[in-house]
């Protein structure tokens, strides 16, 4: 059983606010967003292709005029997914000689990722908006805990909805930036988001299912 005190003296820690539409809101009233990136197979490439690329990806980061950071997250290959699928045409199957190698091919890919210790990776780029400050209060900041001045609920989400157009412009300039260079990009959504900070700050907690490989493909 989880201790209350324990579990809120646990998210003291997390910066995290809330996230909704898409975007993370921290503690100190600034926005992220985050997009999940695909990966290039670059040692395939030719000396030419490789070049351009790499020109292609300086010339990026040189136009950018706001931070961005780069998130590699390295995991061991959930294959409960596959596994499942598997099982469930194993159930299905009717010729029993087809049954037994369903089987084997099961519990071979079981084994193998198992002793192979097979890695996945994903790439995500977080695209950063801190919003001005304001002596009066208004803006983002004013929905933050400890803020003892009433606001409008609408004022408010047109609040936040006027700095989520700005970072959108920024998420934009990123995307076409990385197209360039031949690496597609997608944004992630509220429940992704809210399953990527669960892994990340829950690394030892393999239950959650795995929902940002089909995005990963697309």
């Amino acid at each position: 059983m989880v201790d209350a005190t324990n579990a809120q003296a646990a998210q003291n820690f997390v910066p995290i606010k809330e996230i909704r539409n898409g975007v993370v809101v921290l503690k100190n009233g600034s926005l992220r967003s985050v997009l999940m990136a695909s990966s290039l197979n670059f040692a395939l490439k030719s000396q030419d292709e490789q070049t351009s690329i790499i020109l292609q990806f300086q010339n990026f980061l040189n136009s950018l005029d706001f931070s961005v950071q780069f998130y590699v997250q390295s995991r061991e290959l959930d294959i409960r997914p596959y596994v499942a699928l598997l099982e469930e045409q194993y159930k299905e199957q009717v010729n029993d000689l087809l049954k037994i190698q369903t089987r084997e091919y099961i519990e071979f890919v079981k084994t193998f990722t198992k002793e192979a210790d097979i890695m996945s990776k994903n790439f995500f780029i977080v695209v950063p908006y801190t919003p001005p400050v304001f002596e009066s209060g208004k803006g983002i900041t004013s929905i933050l805990p400890g803020k003892k001045k009433k606001v409008d609920k609408k004022v408010q989400e047109a609040s936040f909805e006027e700095y989520r157009t700005q970072l959108e412009q920024r998420m934009s300039v990123v995307e076409q930036g990385l197209v360039r260079t031949g690496v597609r990009v997608v944004q992630l959504g509220t429940e992704e988001l809210i399953e990527l900070f669960y892994k990340i700050f829950n690394p030892g907690d393999s239950e959650k299912p795995v929902q940002l490989e089909a995005r990963k493909q697309q």
